[in-house]
């Protein structure tokens, strides 16, 4: 700011030179540097606090528009206050300045004012870009390796061989009991594979797809279960083309049935509903009796996903009979 301000300096006094006079030239240069600072400072503090409430990364377009402006008129008042302030003193204080001189300083001073001010604005902005885009090449890395663990964890923890040796099974009781439900079985069972395959690379889907596959998955349950697991689904079609994380809906149904006691006695009902632009997935607790702690993998891995998406975090909530999970539905 000081090099700035002097430079400045030097240059209106090589186009506007002031007439001649006794007093120190230092005087000058101290007005000229000191309106620099304010003009920069205050750029700087205008920039730090748009940062905050309009940041570059949601709208830049908004942002330039929004900052330009306001920048533009602090730096005129910051300009044209110090510099009348400066005249007045040196009017008084060392000799008049000429009305046409007086005239042609202050339009020289504005000009060369606004224009340090929009090669400031467009440091600024440029260098603004520059961050985000770097920040954001390391992200898309970070997140890609991300979604590579969380694909390898959904397979390993979620579909996993205990799920095809279970339904494997049922079918091999059902092909002898009876032959027209097996068929159906094989048919359900293999729309849950293919869903499996067709999204495995996917990062959202809609939730339309998302409850098409879940009815093939629950229809497979149902066999396996019979009477004593029920589900309650409830979802406006307002709301089919929200996107969520593919399998989101599944790893809850699962961690449900792993930890709770399903049995004539104890049946468990699983709810899926929507509330407040939230998917809800609630389940009655009767935790098994043998149960290991929860390692809570399944939770951390919607909440991995979500993370890049929205800032909108998985609400978690236990209570004595109820455990509820309510994940954010998400725009296109």
């Amino acid at each position: 700011m000081i090099l700035g301000g002097l430079v400045i300096s030097f240059i209106m006094h090589a186009i506007v030179p002031f007439p001649e006079h006794d007093h120190p030239r230092i005087f000058d240069h101290l007005v000229t540097l000191i309106i620099t600072i304010i003009v920069w400072e205050g750029n700087l503090r205008i920039d730090y606090l748009l940062n905050k409430k309009h940041p570059w990364e949601k709208n830049a377009m908004s942002r330039v528009a929004l900052q330009l402006p306001i920048s533009l008129t602090y730096s005129i008042i910051g300009i044209m206050i110090p510099m009348f302030i400066s005249m007045y003193l040196f009017d008084n204080f060392v000799c008049t300045i000429p009305i046409m001189r007086r005239e042609d300083v202050a339009t020289s001073s504005t000009i060369i004012g606004l224009m340090v001010t929009s090669i400031l604005l467009s440091t600024e902005i440029g260098i603004q870009f520059f961050t985000k885009w770097k920040k954001s090449l390391v992200e898309i890395e970070h997140y890609k390796a991300e979604t590579l663990q969380a694909q390898l964890q959904n397979l390993k923890n979620q579909i996993n061989p205990h799920f095809l040796f279970n339904n494997l099974s049922v079918l091999s009781s059902l092909v002898y009991k009876d032959q027209d439900k097996a068929v159906d079985f094989i048919n359900q069972l293999s729309k849950v594979y293919r869903y499996l395959l067709d999204n495995r690379n996917s990062e959202l889907v809609t939730l339309e797809n998302e409850l098409t596959f879940i009815n093939s998955y629950i229809y497979l349950l149902q066999i396996r279960f019979d009477t004593n697991i029920h589900f309650k689904i409830d979802v406006e079609t307002e709301f089919l083309h929200k996107l969520i994380p593919p399998l989101s809906m599944q790893i809850l149904i699962e961690n449900a049935i792993k930890h709770n006691e399903i049995s004539n006695d104890l049946p468990l009902t699983i709810s899926i509903h929507i509330y407040e632009n939230q998917l809800v997935v609630s389940n009655n607790l009767q935790l098994r009796t043998n149960h290991e702690p929860s390692s809570k993998t399944g939770l951390q891995n919607i909440k991995d996903r979500y993370k890049h998406f929205t800032e909108r975090e998985l609400e978690i909530i236990e209570i004595e009979n109820n455990f509820v999970v309510k994940i954010p539905l998400l725009n296109n």
